[in-house]
């Protein structure tokens, strides 16, 4: 392999002659060789967003030349489209600023935009990957901006996408399921009927208030520190330069970015991003407690209660032939439990912002994006593969609703509780139905009963 040789005022490092990041990047992969998650590259793309944002608003106020902003902002296109990736190598576990990573982005802005602006017009030009690229900037507001960045665009194309499908699923399937009454359970065992339908429009309610929470949250995320350089003051910064990279970055991603009150709030401390790693915890749970009843509703398929038919997607076992398994279940609340403790490690991190600086962040994003990303790719594989072929087994569901002694409920107002409690009991005790053990009562007539004892007159006031 070729290398080439560079020096600042910390020594000099080698550094793959086809490697467009510099000497910070190069001593930071020597320093920091730790695991392997690497930086998430919708971090290095919002990095590079940000970077043109600056570039633009440094040429309009006459801090860097029209052909050095043109070629940081042609490399910076580059890098926002994902051809650049394999430049930005760096790990997560690094300094708690995430100063290496803004500066594996302005490095490979520096050697890239020279290389592009020399094919282009023939000739040299020097930038320098701090007075040019990182003009106006610090590592302290630039990188938790590109924190709030990553998040919504994350959030926009990819998690209420699959967030508004699986509303939409579960709301599909409530209306195929109309008119489908079901035994409904309490501490795992038997109450009064319920439809189908309902417990699937409870799920959709379910999701749609999460994803109202998820929208409320992100909202927090649109205020965005840059411009205020090292301490949230903006040093080093001409007046009004926040509003205008502001203004420059709402245009470039297309979102109403803000300036802040105080800039400071969101580098000395993340709370809003902990808040809606808080909030996907809560929709974790939620998915949780909706998957789970999934999984006991299609238990069996023989000796469970078998009252949903799941697709049949793979194999489920090694050993047991024709066996099945809730797979994409499975695998949902694998991603759920993965959430979860993604919160707690953002909650600690988030906690640790000392004076004018919260020094956790690489680790708070990159839970976030991994958080954000799982749930949207879990929630699509979910809702194509398992939710879209969920079918009711009219046969057990009408039988549990036949043999149920929970439909006594009906009678209590007609012949009192204890009355209708000892004719449940007699039921369950001798292995008879409830209809021939309240006649055998005396308290009813048979015509009372079958008016009374109608399942789906139970699914609804009357």
């Amino acid at each position: 392999m070729k290398y080439r040789v560079v020096q600042d005022s910390f020594g000099e490092e080698k550094i793959p002659a086809s490697a467009y990041w510099g000497i910070q990047t190069q001593r930071s992969l020597r320093n920091f060789s730790i695991g392997e998650e690497r930086q998430p590259v919708e971090i290095i793309h919002a990095l590079a967003a940000i970077k043109k944002a600056a570039a633009i608003v440094n040429k309009r106020h006459k801090s860097i030349s029209d052909p050095i902003c043109i070629a940081i902002c042609e490399a910076a296109e580059a890098i926002m489209s994902g051809k650049m990736d394999q430049h930005f190598p760096l790990s997560v576990w690094q300094t708690g600023s995430g100063t290496q990573t803004n500066m594996n982005v302005n490095e490979v802005l520096s050697n890239y935009g020279a290389y592009l602006y020399r094919e282009k017009h023939q000739k040299e030009i020097v930038i320098h990957p701090n007075d040019h690229c990182n003009f106006g900037q610090s590592s302290n507001d630039t990188y938790p901006t590109a924190m709030h960045v990553a998040t919504i665009i994350a959030v926009r194309n990819n998690l209420v996408p699959a967030l508004l499908t699986l509303i939409e699923t579960f709301d599909q399937k409530a209306q195929e399921f109309q008119g489908i009454v079901k035994i409904g359970r309490t501490h795992h065992m038997d109450a009064t009927p319920i439809k189908l339908s309902d417990e699937f429009e409870t799920f959709r309610e379910m999701i749609q208030e999460n994803t109202r929470r998820v929208k409320v949250a992100t909202d927090d995320l649109l205020f965005i520190p840059q411009g205020g350089t090292a301490v949230g003051n903006g040093v080093n910064t001409a007046p009004g330069w926040d509003a205008q990279i502001v203004a420059k970055i709402s245009e470039i991603i297309g979102e109403d970015f803000r300036v802040p009150k105080n800039k400071s709030q969101h580098m000395a401390s993340h709370d809003a991003l902990v808040n809606f790693a808080a909030t996907l915890k809560v929709f974790s749970v939620s998915l949780i407690k909706i998957a789970n009843d999934l999984r006991f509703l299609a238990s069996g398929p023989r000796c469970g209660l078998g009252e949903l038919n799941l697709p049949q997607n793979e194999q489920g076992s090694s050993i047991m032939p024709g066996k099945v398994n809730p797979t994409q279940i499975e695998a949902l609340t694998q991603v759920c439990a993965q959430v979860i403790g993604n919160e707690t490690t953002i909650a600690f991190a988030g906690s640790q912002g000392t004076l004018q600086l919260n020094v956790y962040k690489p680790v708070i994003i990159h839970n976030i994006l991994q958080s954000t990303r799982l749930l949207s790719d879990s929630i699509n594989s979910f809702c194509s593969n398992c939710l879209v072929g969920i079918q009711p087994n009219r046969e057990n569901i009408n039988n549990h609703v036949r043999r149920s002694l929970m439909l006594v409920t009906a009678l209590a107002p007609k012949i009192g509780y204890d009355n209708a409690a000892l004719i449940a009991k007699r039921a369950f005790e001798n292995n008879t139905s409830l209809r021939d053990e309240a006649i055998t009562s005396g308290l009813i007539q048979p015509e009372e009963f079958d008016e009374l004892i109608d399942p789906s007159r139970m699914t609804s006031p009357k």
